[in-house]
Parts: C-alpha cells; structure tokens; sequence
C-alpha cells in the first residue's frame, strides 16, 4: 500500500554554517513571532529563513516573503552551504528528551513516500486543517519546489521488523549527524544506503497504512502542489519528485512515541457568557472544585491535576476561570453525548474529550458558532497547564480548559474509520527538528 523509497536529501554544510543546532528550528507552525526573530538572530543560514521568511516592510505581501526563501534557498545551494547527498538513503534519527523526571528515546525512519489521496485509504489523517493555511504554504512550495519539513506520521509494527533492521544497520556507527538543541532534545542521524536495507524497508512498509500525527496542512498542501505540477509540466510523469513528500515515520509501538494534551486558553468572553456558566454546566457535569487562594498556589494545581489524570478512563475536563478562586473538574453525566450528538456524532468521535469541549462545552453551553471556532484571536494552545493556569489568574486571558492526552488508540481508530478529530486534538512531543534533511520537489541538484 504505502511506496516507501530513499532519496538524496539535501543536508546542511556545517563547515558553512558552523553548529548544526544553530540553524534549525521545530516545525513552522509552532513558532511564535518573538522565537522567529530570534531564530533569524541566531544565524544566518537558519532555515527560518525559508519556512517563515520574514515580510518585506515595503512589500508585506506573502508572495515576496516567499521569492525571498525561494532566493535563499536557491543561493544556499549555490554556495554549498546546502549540498545534495551522491546516493539515496533513508535517514534514520533519534531524539532523546526529559520528560517528567525520565529520558524518552523515540527512533524515526526519513523518506519519500507517494503521495496518495485519502480517500484511497493507505494515508490517513486524523484532524481537521485550514483553508488560509493551506492557500499560504501552497505559494512557498510553488517558489522553493522542496519540502523543509517532514510530515510526521506513524506506522503499526507490532513484530517490531522496520525499526529492529535499521537500528541493526547504525549499530556501533558514528552518527552523521549529533547536536542538542535549545530545548535541550539530543538528535542523532545516520544515513543508511544500503541497497538491500532499502528494498527490505519498502517491502516491510508496503503493507502498511500510514497515519498523519504532524503536518496535515503540508501534506494537503502537497496534494494540490502535485496538481499544480502536473498541469503546468508537460513531462510530468508517475516518478516526477512531485508525485512523492519528505515523511519521518514513526512506530506506535516505539515507547518514547508521547502526545501531551493541548490545553485550550480563551480570551474575548464577556461577562454574559462567563457569569452563568458554571450553573449550565451542571446540567451536564458533576462538578467537583479545588480551592485556589491565590496566582501560583502549586499545592492546589498539584491537587487539580492529580485528580484529572487519575480520572482519565472517563470524559472529564478541568477549568478555570476569571474572578472564580477556585479550580474545577467537569465529569461528564452518562448518556449526555448521545442524548445531544448520537444523531450525528459518530461514538468514536463523540468519546473523545476534546469533541465534549468542542461541541458540549463551547458550542452548546457558550454558544459559540463556527466562525468563533475558527477564531484564532480567542484560542490559545499550550501542554502547559501550570502554565495555563497562571495565564487566566494574570487576567491575560478568560478561562482555560485542561484536558487529559488522546491516546494512540483513540488516534488510529478515529483515523481508520475515516473520521476526522477537532483540531488541535493532539500534541506530538516532541516536535520533528526541521533542517535536519530537505527534499527537492523538482529535477534533481547536481
């Protein structure tokens, strides 16, 4: 099903650029304006400047801040500081992260791999995306005709074959690649060329679906880059580099795969709709609620969370909001879900904890319509829930909705039956580095 093959990727010169860690960066969508700045700051060869190409005070549009990455990038090439790999690989890589007190390792396998519709079932998706997002990322591919970023996505391997052959190949071998970045991640990458590991790879994966974690707009977003492609090039063929995007896949089953929550930060609500909300909420919930005395209380957030978590087997979701001291569980009443969505909410979806909020909470208690959905003035997202917390009782915002993590489970049911989450449903930890290997989309470099 899935056509998995190697490439030449093209790799950063650190004999140009000087530390790998000082050029790149995590994902662009999750890079605020002041990390931005100081990336660009940083060096000056950081790919920021080509994923987020800052605009042109004189020419602000999107369409110069993108002939300047296309620029860049073409430059870069020119004068080696980027330089294309002589034979195909797949580009195996490891990131070591703390997390909770414990070291994670999680392992991910760099390729090409066709891309294929939805519909067609071999890659899935599990969330919803933007239109305006899509529409901006399609006008960089269309000027650079390379993909910067891999898309994250995962495969079952319950016999463990891919992951056990590719570590076999590296064992013992110095990685090509070793850096530590500002986040303290330690990332290790090896090529393998391999010819026979290839073709064992390919054939491994062959059989297998693939599920989108990160990266669902760049993967649409390739879809349409590959029409565009195909319309305007009369040579275009089932082999052209377009027809194929840069994945780094990941097992289920490798245990340091983590998704924290994304907990949901509002700001713009008016007293109307906060004062009544915790009586509407009774109508639905069993409330429970921890004394909060004041900003910074770390015994009652300890209390709080401790409490979510342990009731993660059931749909249950914390709160806190303005001018209320205190810090609130919801425990959904049985039956509420069906009662309300049965006729048109699949079970697996309306199961889910984020669909109770999105649908239950914002939608019927708040009354929130599609167009505040999509507000991204009102929404803010962090895994932070201290942090979350402390943003509301500051008064920077209105209230905050903590949830517990979607499981992997939750993630590869929803994506098999064709159902699609509410965005924002999942935070894979940690990010996919970008920089680390870039795929060209046109002819091959020489």
């Amino acid at each position: 099903m899935a056509d998995i093959v190697p490439f030449r990727g093209i790799l950063y010169n650190t004999d140009k650029t000087g530390n790998i860690a000082d050029v790149v960066t995590p994902p662009y969508d999750v890079i605020s304006e002041e990390e931005r700045d100081a990336y660009y700051n940083l060096n000056p060869y950081n790919i920021i400047r080509l994923i987020l190409s800052k605009k042109n005070s004189g020419n602000p549009d999107a369409a110069s801040a993108h002939s300047r990455a296309a620029a860049c990038f073409n430059q870069w090439l020119a004068d080696g500081v980027l330089v294309q790999d002589k034979a195909p690989a797949f580009y195996l890589s490891t990131t070591e992260f703390p997390l909770g007190g414990k070291t994670g390792t999680r392992y991910g396998l760099t390729a090409r791999v066709r891309l294929e519709p939805f519909d067609k079932g071999i890659i899935l998706p599990h969330e919803k995306t933007f239109s305006k997002v899509k529409s901006e990322r399609l006008g960089l591919l269309k000027k650079c005709h390379a993909n910067f970023s891999s898309i994250f996505s995962l495969y079952s391997d319950k016999r463990n074959l891919v992951l056990s052959a590719v570590k076999a190949a590296v064992a013992g071998k110095t990685p090509d690649m070793n850096f530590t970045d500002d986040k303290g991640h330690t990332h290790r990458q090896w090529r393998i060329t391999d010819q026979a590991l290839h073709a064992y790879i390919a054939d491994a994966m062959q059989g297998k679906r693939l599920f989108i974690a990160d990266g669902h707009h760049r993967y649409e977003t390739s879809l349409n880059y590959r029409e565009w492609v195909a319309a305007n090039n009369p040579d275009f063929n089932a082999e052209h580099p377009a027809n194929f995007i840069m994945m780094y896949l990941c097992s289920m089953e490798d245990p340091g795969l983590i998704i924290l929550p994304a907990h949901r930060v509002l700001s713009g609500l008016v007293d109307t709709e906060l004062a009544p909300f915790i009586g509407k909420c009774a109508d639905y919930f069993d409330i429970t609620a921890t004394p909060y005395k004041h900003n910074g209380d770390e015994k009652a957030k300890q209390t709080f969370i401790s409490a979510l978590e342990a009731n993660s087997a059931t749909n249950i979701i914390g709160m806190f909001m303005q001018n209320r001291p205190e810090l609130f569980l919801l425990t959904l009443k049985p039956q509420v879900m069906e009662d309300l969505f049965g006729g048109t909410l699949p079970a697996a979806i309306s199961d889910l904890d984020v669909t109770v909020l999105t649908n239950l909470i914002l939608g019927t208690i708040l009354g929130f319509d599609q167009k505040r959905l999509d507000d991204e003035k009102i929404f803010s997202y962090t895994t932070d829930y201290s942090e979350a917390i402390d943003t509301v009782a500051s008064g920077q915002a209105d209230i905050v909705f903590v949830l517990n993590p979607t499981s992997i489970k939750q993630v590869k049911q929803i994506a098999e039956t064709g159902l699609i989450m509410p965005r924002k449903s999942t935070y894979f930890f940690p990010k996919v580095v970008t920089g680390q290997v870039l795929n060209h989309l046109a002819h091959p470099v020489e």
